[in-house]
C-alpha cells in the first residue's frame, strides 16, 4: 500500500505530461494560444483533484515556470521604459502620460475600496463569527511584515540598480529606467550621432528581450495546467477552514471578478469607447495567467504583449502604464481584501468605528497601494499594514490566510485587469489608440512578432507591403535569407476617429 503512494507523484507528473503532449498537438493543429490556456485552466483543475497531496513534481513545474519569467521580468520592464519613453520625444508628454496613469490606477482602487466597504458593511461581515481562542497567540509572526513608513519610502527609492535588479525592486527599476530616458531627452535637444547611436542601441536591444519573451510566453498553456493543479489541490486541502468562513471567500471571490469585468468594462466602455468583450478577449491569456500564477509581476510580458498587439495601446503606453500597475492601484490586493479583512476583525470583536474611521481606513488602503509588489502573497502584506495603521488588532488576519490563499486567484486577474484598463484609456485620452487593432482589421506597425499569437502560421497575405519579410507565429527565428533589419511589420492606418479623444 505504502508502495502505492509513493507513486501518486509519479503518476501526476506523467498525466501532467501526458496533457501537456496534449496540449502541444492541439497547438500543432491550429488551436489558438487563448483556448489552450483555457484547456490548461481545466486540465489543470482535473489533476488537482485527483491527484491532491501528490504533486511534488507537478509543483516544481510550476515554480519553475514563475522562476524564468519573473526572471525576465526586470530586464523587460528596464528596457521597455527606457526604449518608450525615449521615444515619446519630450518630457512634457511624459509627464502627462505618467499624471494620467496614476491616477487612472489609483481611480480603479478607490472604486474598488468604496465597493467592497459598501457590501461588507451592508452584509455585517464578521458579525457573530466564533472564533477559536488560539488565534490572538498567532499575530506575532505577521508584525514582523510592517515597516516603519520611513523604511518603506526608502524601499522604494533605487540604490542599488544590480541589488535591484536580483530582488525584482519594480518601484527602482521604474525609477531608474525614468532617470536615464529623461536624461536621453534632456540631452536629445541638440542633434548628435552617438545620442542616435544610444537610441539605436536601446531598441535593438529592447526587440531581442521581446523575441525572448515570447519564447517564455509559449509555455504559458504549460505553466497555467501545473499551477492550477497545485492551487486546486491547496484549495481542496483546506476545504474545512475554507467552509467555515464562506461568506468571506464569497465575497472576496466576487468583488475580484465584478472589479475586473464590470467596473473595468464600464470604464472602458464611458471613457475610453471600446468594446468591453472585444478587450476582454484580447486580454483573456493575461487575465487567466493572473488567475493562476496569482502575480501580476510575472503576467506584465503577456499583459504588455495583449495591449499593444492585440488592444491597440502603443508600445510607449502599455510599457510604461502596464509596469506602474504593478505597484501603484492593485484593487484586488491594495483594497479589496484589506477593507474585507479590516471590516471583518471590526464585526468579529465588535469595535466600535464611525464613518469617519471607515473613510480613515478607506484613505489608508489606497496609500498603501502605492509601491505594492505585485507577487503572491501581497495581500498578506497589505491587509497587515492597513490594520496596524488603523490600530486594528492583526490576530485574526491568520484566520483569513486560508482564505487568502484561494481568493488571491481572483485578486491578481483583478489587478492586471485595471493595469491593462488605465492603459487603454491612457491611451484613448492621448489619441492614439488603434481602434483597428482591437477590431481585428489591421496590426500594429510597433507589433513584434509574436510566437504566441492566437492564430499559427503566417499572416494573411493581405498584410505585408512589398519587401517585408513576415516571421511565421510557428517560427521562433528568421527565415534564412532574409535582412534582420527588414523583419518589421509594415505602417498601418491610425484611427481617424476624434469624437472621443480628450485631453488628460
Amino acid at each position: 500500500m505504502t508502495s502505492d503512494l509513493n507513486l501518486l507523484p509519479l503518476a501526476a507528473l506523467l498525466t501532467t505530461l501526458l496533457a501537456f503532449a496534449g496540449l502541444l498537438i492541439l497547438r500543432r493543429r491550429g488551436v489558438g494560444f487563448t483556448p489552450l490556456v483555457l484547456i490548461g485552466l481545466a486540465v489543470g483543475a482535473g489533476v488537482g483533484i485527483g491527484f491532491r497531496g501528490s504533486l511534488d513534481y507537478v509543483a516544481f513545474l510550476g515554480d519553475l515556470y514563475i522562476q524564468v519569467i519573473i526572471a525576465i521580468v526586470a530586464p523587460l520592464i528596464f528596457i521597455s521604459i527606457l526604449s518608450s519613453v525615449t521615444s515619446l520625444g519630450s518630457t512634457a508628454k511624459l509627464r502627462t502620460i505618467g499624471a494620467s496613469s496614476t491616477f487612472w490606477l489609483l481611480l480603479t482602487n478607490a472604486i474598488a475600496i468604496v465597493l467592497t466597504l459598501a457590501v461588507a458593511l451592508s452584509l455585517e461581515l464578521g458579525k457573530g463569527v466564533a472564533l477559536g481562542a488560539d488565534a490572538a497567540s498567532s499575530g506575532d509572526s505577521l508584525r514582523g511584515l510592517v515597516k516603519p513608513v520611513d523604511q518603506v519610502l526608502l524601499g522604494l527609492a533605487p540604490s542599488n540598480l544590480a541589488g535591484d535588479f536580483v530582488s525584482n525592486n519594480i518601484v527602482a527599476i521604474i525609477v531608474f529606467a525614468l532617470l536615464f530616458a529623461v536624461a536621453y531627452l534632456v540631452a536629445a535637444r541638440r542633434d548628435d550621432p552617438q545620442l542616435r547611436t544610444f537610441k539605436n542601441v536601446v531598441d535593438a536591444t529592447k526587440k531581442v528581450v521581446m523575441v525572448a519573451v515570447g519564447f517564455i510566453i509559449e509555455l504559458t498553456p504549460y505553466a497555467v495546467l501545473a499551477l492550477v493543479s497545485t492551487t486546486v489541490a491547496t484549495a481542496i486541502t483546506r476545504i474545512e477552514d475554507v467552509l467555515s468562513l464562506l461568506l468571506v471567500l464569497v465575497l472576496a471571490l466576487g468583488l475580484a471578478f465584478v472589479s475586473a469585468y464590470l467596473v473595468n468594462g464600464i470604464l472602458l466602455r464611458v471613457v475610453a469607447d471600446v468594446s468591453p468583450l472585444r478587450w476582454f478577449r484580447a486580454l483573456t491569456p493575461a487575465q487567466y495567467t493572473a488567475f493562476s500564477t496569482q502575480s501580476s509581476v510575472g503576467t506584465l510580458p503577456l499583459t504588455i504583449r495583449a495591449l499593444t498587439n492585440k488592444v491597440g495601446v502603443p508600445e510607449e503606453i502599455a510599457a510604461f502604464t502596464a509596469p506602474i500597475g504593478t505597484t501603484i492601484g492593485m484593487p484586488g490586493c491594495s483594497g479589496i481584501w484589506p477593507v474585507i479583512v479590516a471590516v471583518f476583525t471590526i464585526n468579529a470583536l465588535g469595535i466600535e468605528y464611525s464613518i469617519w474611521d471607515y473613510a480613515a481606513l478607506a484613505g489608508l488602503c489606497l496609500l498603501v497601494s502605492l509601491g505594492t509588489a505585485g507577487v503572491p502573497g501581497t495581500a498578506i502584506i497589505t491587509a497587515t499594514a492597513v490594520l496596524t495603521a488603523v490600530g486594528l488588532p492583526i490576530h485574526l488576519l491568520i484566520v483569513l490566510i486560508p482564505i487568502s490563499a484561494v481568493a488571491g486567484t481572483a485578486s491578481t486577474m483583478a489587478n492586471v485587469s485595471a493595469a491593462a484598463t488605465a492603459a487603454t484609456i491612457v491611451a484613448r485620452r492621448q489619441g492614439v489608440l488603434d481602434d483597428a487593432v482591437l477590431a481585428g482589421t489591421a496590426a500594429r506597425a510597433d507589433a513584434l512578432p509574436d510566437p504566441a499569437a492566437d492564430v499559427p502560421g503566417p499572416p494573411p497575405a493581405s498584410i505585408p507591403s512589398p519587401g517585408t519579410a513576415v516571421l511565421s507565429l510557428d517560427e521562433f527565428f528568421i527565415p534564412e535569407g532574409v535582412d534582420v533589419g527588414q523583419c518589421e511589420l509594415p505602417a498601418t492606418r491610425r484611427s481617424t476617429r476624434t469624437d472621443s479623444v480628450r485631453t488628460s
